[in-house]
């Protein structure tokens, strides 16, 4: 039986009998667990008793938790993500370097990444697991009901595995294909990838300047800075992924895309990796596609209570064309998905064509464009309609043969959804005559445009009532019904949003219904504010009316409003 020296040391200090070692062994052998863990277990040792051994063979120093205070600009520098998935807890500064306490002792594996993702110098004092979990639970605050930082509770205890595996082996610092196979560049692009899914970014962006490589995440669609590299590891971290998306390492002067499957625990991720050259070096983003986020019913797009009767109304329709827009990332293809979920049943044949085939959904037959072989949506459309579908999904109206091919297939008999890139409704009808389809088939086969944006929500952990300013709400120009009902709200900041007072999104909509006097309109070929005054006067929230109803009700701010949507001359 091989003694560890810490046991050895429980043993000299007659914490323990060796009999109690022998009988700890047998458990030990039998969990496949640690010797010290067994010794607590069958309660010959304290948690306290093994730590402070294993603290003192390993020339560390053991700390009780429950005897300090620690000053909460130290809990700060540290998000509870963090914390908690590594159960570790900072309880001193010094400078740059952070003294956080930890159960493992040679946890070399831990201590690199929370100097990668702290961008600090780390010092490691031991303490028992239970005591770290407790104080973790009293500074950020207990956990209650799913978790006080859903953040990362459904990441705990779980690694991420790639489905391709590259062989570790020395590292340098030539910045070539050869570097992205060393240990530290596996890790590297590894934590990179793991810290951007637990705080729910949707993109991570590698960016290479003359003197540094910037790391930074999109959270909530807005980018965060999260760290500077050397400018030495530009070539090795581009490498690595292009090894994991399966991209060509020796080409550098062409864009490149690929894709990364990516496993964490239960849950399954794809990674759309984009490279492009610039003139520091190659540039990465790599977009993170999460299928639950598009797993969401028509209920939990943001709707308010008018436009979700609307939409559940039109996409029962047999036959139209339903048109979302709005910029990139401003959620059309999770209200898209929604809806042919909500349609997916065994009576209806749905077939989309999209560039690219983003997120796969089951019952569901999709097509990918492939410009490099002619397969655009126009060709795709004219061969769906051979299949004899009931839905259609046309990714985006993007020229006149696209669009005309999407009207033909509505009058033909076809639900037709799709996008268009435009900033409201009323200038969606505009920019398809722009694209030179006659008016008259615009007309007779759109039935309605929803534009929409997304915002950010209130982090309901930290947020707290306030009252804005007279000049605020005079510009912003709330009727008194409003003001009187409204339960404005902001968030101070936490470690739950990372300071920011947000956590999460929702949507900003507003849905122009084509109906007899707007099919008129577009008849005379109208500009977009005459169909937007007349929808207004007939019922149609903008968005930026939309945004501010949500301010009311405290879901959001007057600077996120501001921020995606602007006021019209018809909002007043």
């Amino acid at each position: 039986m091989a003694v560890e020296a810490y046991v050895k040391l429980l043993v000299k200090h007659k914490i323990v009998t060796k009999d109690q070692v022998i009988d700890a062994d047998k458990i030990a052998r039998k969990d496949n667990s640690d010797l010290g863990q067994a010794l607590v277990k069958l309660g010959y040792a304290s948690e306290e008793h093994v730590m402070k051994a294993r603290a003192k063979t390993n020339g560390m120093e053991f700390v009780n938790l429950n005897k300090i205070d620690i000053p909460e600009s130290v809990v700060e520098l540290m998000p509870e993500a963090v914390a908690r998935e590594n159960n570790v807890l900072p309880i001193a500064v010094d400078g740059n370097s952070l003294q956080v306490v930890m159960s493992e002792p040679g946890d070399v594996e831990t201590v690199e990444k929370l100097r990668f993702i702290l961008n600090r110098d780390v010092r490691v004092v031991l303490g028992t697991r239970t005591s770290i979990t407790a104080a973790i639970n009293r500074v950020y605050g207990q956990i209650e009901g799913e978790s006080a930082d859903s953040m990362l509770q459904e990441f705990t205890d779980t690694k991420i595995e790639f489905t391709e595996t590259v062989e570790d082996q020395a590292a340098g610092e030539s910045g070539d294909a050869s570097d992205e196979n060393s240990a530290p560049i596996v890790r590297l692009v590894q934590m990179m990838i793991t810290e951007a899914v637990q705080l729910r970014a949707s993109d991570i962006h590698v960016e290479p300047f003359e003197d540094r490589v910037r790391i930074r995440y999109r959270i909530d669609g807005v980018l965060r800075q999260r760290d500077r590299l050397p400018r030495r590891q530009l070539g090795a971290i581009i490498s690595r992924v292009k090894i994991l998306a399966s991209i060509d390492i020796a080409e550098r002067r062409r864009p490149q895309d690929g894709r990364i499957k990516v496993n964490v625990g239960e849950k399954e991720l794809d990674l759309r990796v984009s490279i492009i050259p610039t003139n520091n070096g190659q540039s990465a983003v790599l977009r993170l596609l999460d299928k639950d986020n598009i797993r969401v019913g028509v209920r939990q797009l943001g709707f308010s209570e008018e436009t979700f009767s609307k939409f559940q109304n039109l996409i029962k329709r047999p036959n139209g064309i339903i048109l979302v827009t709005g910029p990139t990332g401003s959620g059309k293809t999770t209200t898209l998905y929604a809806a042919l979920n909500s349609l997916n049943n065994t009576d209806r044949k749905i077939i989309t064509a999209e560039d690219p085939v983003e997120y796969y959904l089951p019952g569901i037959n999709q097509v990918e464009v492939k410009h490099n072989i002619g397969l655009d949506f126009a060709r795709i459309i004219r061969a769906m309609l051979r299949q004899a579908p009931n839905v259609i999904l046309v990714g985006e109206m993007r020229d006149a043969e696209t669009a005309s091919m999407g009207i033909q297939a509505s009058l033909t008999g076809h639900l037709v959804f799709s996008t268009l890139h435009t900033n409201d409704a009323p200038t969606a009808v505009t920019r398809m005559i722009d694209m030179r389809v006659p008016g008259y088939l615009v007309a007779s086969s759109v039935v309605a445009i929803l534009a929409q944006r997304l915002v950010r929500t209130i982090c309901k952990k930290c947020s707290t009532k306030f009252t804005p300013s007279e000049a605020v709400i005079k510009e912003a120009g709330l009727t008194e019904e409003q003001i009187a009902r409204a339960n404005f709200k902001r968030g101070k900041g936490c470690n739950t949003c990372g300071k920011t007072g947000y956590r999460g999104r929702m949507g900003i909509h507003e849905i122009l219904m084509v109906d007899a006097k707007v099919r008129e309109l577009i008849f005379e070929n109208a500009p977009a504010n005459v169909i937007r005054e007349y929808a207004m006067e007939h019922g149609m929230t903008t968005l930026f009316g939309d945004g501010l109803k949500k301010v009311v009700d405290g879901y959001t701010t007057f600077d996120e409003v501001y921020r995606v949507a602007k006021k019209t001359e018809q909002d007043g």
